[in-house]
Order: C-alpha cells, then structure tokens, then sequence
C-alpha cells in the first residue's frame, strides 16, 4: 500500500536537556513514561507510526487522549500547562 510507505520511521526520542521539566524516559519497546516536575503524568505507545497518548500517574488506569504522529504533540496533549509558552497577561495598570 503506497499511503504506508509514506508513513514516517520511528526511532527512539533522544532525552528531554536536562534542565527540562517535561522528562521521559522510555520504559519498554514501544513505551514512554512522562514525568512533569518528576511527577509521572502520562505515556505514550508507539504503536507503527502513530503515538497514542495516556494520561494518567498509572498505566494500567490510564486513559486515552490522543493519536498522533509527532512526538512534541504527543508530550504537550499530556501536559499542556508546562510545555506550552505562558501567554501575556497584557499591559499593566500602575
């Protein structure tokens, strides 16, 4: 099938830099644990080339928000609040 062919190889995700509050670690084959402030807050499966994201401190209850096929979208849709630039609160008033 053509449409596969154009799907793009999947490779392990080099590590976050080491002052990042976003970390993973790849714990199996096909699987990464992402911790927020060293706290686990989701996974992500490889699965072909599609992420499938889990959000949730525990794999075995965690729940499915998304499939992707980039791995920084991935890492985002779990938590958001850190990985994404603060927006501006707009002028002050003094």
């Amino acid at each position: 099938m053509p449409s596969l062919r154009e799907l793009p190889l999947r490779m392990p995700e080099p590590p976050p830099p080491q002052d990042s509050a976003v970390r993973w670690d790849r714990v199996g084959l096909d699987r990464y644990e992402v911790k927020a402030s060293g706290t686990t807050v989701g996974f992500i499966d490889v699965v072909g080339a599609v992420f499938v994201v889990l959000r949730g401190a525990r794999y075995d209850r965690a729940v499915e928000v998304l499939q992707t096929l980039d791995f920084a979208t991935a890492v985002q849709s779990i938590c958001p609040a850190v990985t994404e630039p603060q927006a501006s609160a707009g002028p002050s008033r003094t």
